[in-house]
């Protein structure tokens, strides 16, 4: 199998892996003990802190580690119980663990406004800005989006949040790997999860700035600074730090490999197709992430016909049960529904190879051909 869906989760790393495996075999202690046994998890831990810490060029102590990115989410979320303020921003493609948690907290009395996105995928700033009311509590807006890869103007959401006193989330589980992450004074709190960059899945973080206090999601032996009871996954935990520590450390080529992909995937599909239509912001997106449109060719039919070649990508829309979906994500960038059922997302990884990109082309190529569409 060639695999192209690395924005719904990466292979894990041989040596994340590696090192999971001998912190799940050796140092298995439960890190709330006091013999050695589990000293040596409890410092397994804090390295894994320290790693994240140094990547995002913030505190350990600024660091709490969760289940995933879900997690991290609803904990941000959640916490608007607790405010005086009970009115949330966000924007229209945010990942279902923010809308779906929202619309949830709704019968609590929180409500919320969902701020538009214009064609590449990118929020309106002066929409989100005449939005923000007295009870606004809290604004989150995703670092990237997971299927058209449009990058957001986090810096400048945050410092609006900042101006008028609110506190500001940012959904960052697309980042890191792929774009350098600027974790600013003005940014509250930011998800994580380590699937996304080539670590285990069922483990994630979330940062925490200095003065913000919030109350646990899960209630229990008071691990995580208070915040996230129970005894910690070490050997996930170890492996997420070095995770971080490696997307960090090998960034810039990360950067230029996946953007060498990206431009060779689509010179060659222009030269065969030029009708295929490229969804997102044109310059500020993921590398390596594409969302293209095949038109009058439905994504079910194409998703199929490459997994049959064995080839890996994704949707834009959802499928099942033979019917296809548009995708909200699209439909809020205003793309229609003819055509948002005829997208693919297309996701490199580290590990892809030309020779790789050349099997989806001729592929394409094949399927086109096959429906009279060159």
């Amino acid at each position: 199998m060639i695999y192209f869906d690395h924005s719904a989760t990466t292979p894990i790393d041989p040596r994340v892996l590696a090192l999971m495996q001998k912190v799940a075999e050796k140092h298995f202690g439960n890190p709330s003990s006091i013999h050695k046994s589990g000293q040596k998890a409890r410092a397994i831990i804090e390295k894994a802190r320290r790693q994240i810490a140094d990547a995002l060029g913030v505190k350990p102590r600024n660091i709490i580690f969760t289940g995933g990115g879900t997690e991290a989410n609803n904990l941000v979320l959640r916490n608007i119980l607790y405010s005086n303020k009970k009115h949330v921003i966000t924007s229209a493609i945010e990942h279902p663990a923010i809308l779906k948690t929202l619309k949830d907290l709704g019968k609590f009395g929180v409500g919320h406004s969902i701020i538009p996105v214009d064609k590449y995928g990118v929020i309106n700033i002066d929409k989100l800005k005449s939005a923000i009311q007295d009870d606004t509590g809290l604004i989150t807006v995703m670092y990237a989006n997971n299927e058209v890869g449009a990058v957001q103007p986090i810096n400048d959401i945050a410092e609006i949040a900042k101006k008028q006193h609110i506190l500001f989330h940012t959904d960052a589980v697309q980042a890191p790997g792929k774009i350098s992450i600027n974790i600013t004074d003005a940014v509250d709190l930011a998800s994580f999860s380590a699937h996304k960059f080539y670590g285990q899945k069922g483990v994630g973080f979330l940062y925490v700035g200095d003065k913000i206090k919030l109350h646990p999601l899960i209630i229990g032996g008071g691990q995580e600074r208070n915040l996230r009871a129970g005894t910690e996954n070490t050997a996930g935990i170890a492996a997420l730090g070095l995770a971080m520590e490696l997307a960090n450390t090998k960034l810039d080529d990360s950067i230029a490999h996946l953007t060498k992909l990206e431009l060779y995937f689509k010179d060659q599909l222009n030269s065969i197709y030029p009708n295929a239509i490229y969804n997102g912001h044109p310059d500020s997106h993921l590398p390596g992430l594409i969302s293209i449109t095949i038109p009058s060719i439905t994504s079910d039919i194409l998703l199929v016909s490459l997994d049959l070649q064995g080839i890996a990508v994704s949707s834009g829309s959802a499928c099942s049960s033979g019917d296809v979906k548009p995708s909200p994500v699209l439909s809020a960038m205003n793309i229609s529904n003819k055509h948002n059922i005829s997208t693919l997302r297309i996701s490199f990884g580290k590990d892809n190879t030309i020779a790789e990109v050349d099997v989806l082309i001729n592929a394409l190529k094949n399927i086109l051909k096959k429906h009279n569409k060159l």
